[in-house]
């Protein structure tokens, strides 16, 4: 079965669970695989955390693993540090072959469900495969309330190159701006993932810009509270974590270049 042919397969199971489902879209075997990459998508982003046959699921991870790897990959090997431990890199996070990439969850904690969305939970999770939220949906399940702000619960990574993701939720910014509460809470979310890390002894940790996006925290201050409370972590428990800041703006870019560029 060629990629085309298990576009097709995946989209009709998941058309025939939903017949409803995105009513917006029209459903074509005449459309290009690009048109059907993005309705597939959309179909996947919506799904709820149900049951799924696992002929579906050997079909889908056989698609992602190949869309996944048609992109160039990037390790820790083809990184130089700009401090001991420390990285910075432009791109993709879902392209990050390390031992765990970090995800900025919502307090739902099962991915985002806006079909095509932009956000950082959406292509995570749409690049993992719908069993990653069916994981989520467990964990959030078994703690038997919403995820609270400032903490962090790992998963595999399923089709991604990254052996596995942390999730963490990070605070949203109102009208009233920022805090010290919600900068106390954005530290939180970093030394959460961070102690996750070494409790399952990974070597490598890349993390997103934490509540830049849609959450709406201002990016300079953000990153300097990264990049403080990773040193800070680092020198109380000697971690020897290597943490790779994975930036996808130019903005962001710049403010990490600059931040970086200080060896205090």
């Amino acid at each position: 079965m060629d990629q085309e042919a298990r576009l097709d397969y995946l989209i009709d199971y998941l058309w025939s669970e939903n017949p409803n489902a995105l009513e917006q879209m029209v459903q074509s075997k005449a459309g290009s695989v690009e048109e059907k990459i993005a309705l597939f998508r959309g179909l996947c982003n919506i799904r709820q955390p149900e049951p799924i046959s696992e002929q579906f699921v050997k079909v889908q991870d056989a698609f992602l693993t190949q869309w996944n790897n048609e992109r160039h990959l990037t390790s820790l090997h083809d990184l130089e540090a700009v401090q001991q431990q420390l990285y910075l890199w432009q791109g993709d996070i879902t392209s990050l072959a390390v031992d765990a990439i970090v995800n900025a969850a919502n307090s739902e904690f099962l991915g985002c469900m806006q079909a095509n969305h932009h956000c950082i939970d959406n292509i995570i999770h749409t690049r993992a495969g719908v069993k990653l939220r069916l994981d989520c949906d467990e964990l959030i399940k078994a703690q038997g309330r919403k995820e609270p702000v400032g903490k962090a619960k790992i998963t595999k990574a399923y089709n991604l190159p990254s052996e596995y993701i942390i999730h963490t939720v990070g605070p949203f910014i109102d009208q009233r701006g920022t805090s010290p509460l919600r900068e106390q809470l954005l530290a939180s979310s970093y030394k959460s993932c961070l102690a996750l890390a070494d409790q399952y002894q990974l070597d490598s940790l890349a993390f997103c810009c934490i509540s830049t996006g849609e959450f709406n925290f201002p990016n300079q201050r953000a990153a300097e509270i990264a990049i403080q409370t990773v040193k800070e972590y680092m020198r109380n428990t000697d971690s020897k974590l290597q943490v790779i800041f994975n930036v996808f703006k130019d903005e962001d870019l710049q403010i990490y270049q600059s931040l970086l560029a200080r060896k205090e």
